[in-house]
This record gives C-alpha cells, sequence and structure tokens, in this order.
C-alpha cells in the first residue's frame, strides 16, 4: 500500500465520464475514458510515479474515496463532471486531503454556460487546467508530480 510520502496519485472522475468517447465528442472529444487512463499511464511510467483511475456516477462514492486516499496517496487529480458546479460535500472532502489537489476538464469551462463558470472544487485545489483535451490529464499529472515534489 502507498503512503503519502509516496508518488502514488488518484485520479478520479465524476458522472457521465463513463461516457467519453460517445457524449458530446464535439466538447469533449472522440476518446474513452479508458483511452485516456492509457495515455494517463504511459507518462505516469515515464515520470516514475503509480496512477489509479477510478470513476463514479454517485457524489458519496467520490466522497468515500476522497475521504480514503489520505495515507495512500500524495496527490488527487480530480474530474469531477457536473459536481465540480453543485457538490460541496466534494469541496468539504477535498478540504480534508492533505497533500496536493489538482482539479481537471477536458473542456474550457469557462467558454461554456454561465453555470459552468463556477467550481465549488476549486476552492480546495492548488491548481485548475481546463480546455486541453485529454491533455488536461497529461498536464494535471505533471502538475501533481511537480506539487509533490515540493511538499516533500
Amino acid at each position: 500500500m502507498p503512503t503519502k510520502q509516496s508518488t502514488a496519485i488518484l485520479c478520479l472522475n465524476g458522472p457521465n465520464l463513463n461516457m467519453l468517447g460517445k457524449r458530446e465528442p464535439e466538447i469533449y472529444g472522440s476518446q474513452s475514458l479508458a483511452d485516456i487512463e492509457t495515455a494517463t499511464q504511459d507518462l505516469s511510467k515515464q515520470l516514475k510515479v503509480k496512477v489509479e483511475f477510478r470513476q463514479s456516477n454517485h457524489e458519496g462514492e467520490l466522497v468515500d474515496w476522497i475521504q480514503g486516499a489520505g495515507g495512500q496517496f500524495a496527490a488527487l487529480i480530480v474530474n469531477a463532471g457536473a459536481l465540480t458546479h453543485t457538490s460541496v460535500a466534494l469541496l468539504d472532502a477535498l478540504r480534508l486531503f492533505s497533500g496536493p489537489v489538482v482539479e481537471i476538464h477536458l473542456s474550457n469551462i469557462f467558454r461554456r454556460e454561465p453555470f459552468r463558470h463556477r467550481s465549488f472544487i476549486s476552492e480546495a485545489a492548488d491548481g485548475v487546467i481546463c480546455g486541453f483535451g485529454k491533455d488536461s490529464y497529461l498536464l494535471g499529472l505533471r502538475a501533481a508530480v511537480e506539487l509533490i515534489k515540493r511538499v516533500k
């Protein structure tokens, strides 16, 4: 089991991200979450870190995973999907995590509907990356690794 001082990173994905590649490809791209995970895992090997991907359509499950991440993971990468804009519960859980948190989005949330311009979870994030499609995950991983180095 990794320790907080390790370089294990948990990448959490919220509602509807399991539908990537099928859901609004003009916004989210044609790659599936599995495709994005593969690219992220490939980069993680180059960066010599471990990344664990998880996805849930259920807010409570995401909260449970965040609460259980302390002591197991050095950083979190979070694409909370629509819960980004609605979930105080995720914000509160993320505030409990003592390591770096990187918030990511495939689309540029600031070029979308006004309700998407507000992120509740940003208040608990060390940084936000959005608008780069699958590369948001790769940039998020690089950012998380750099933040871990600063904490050690």
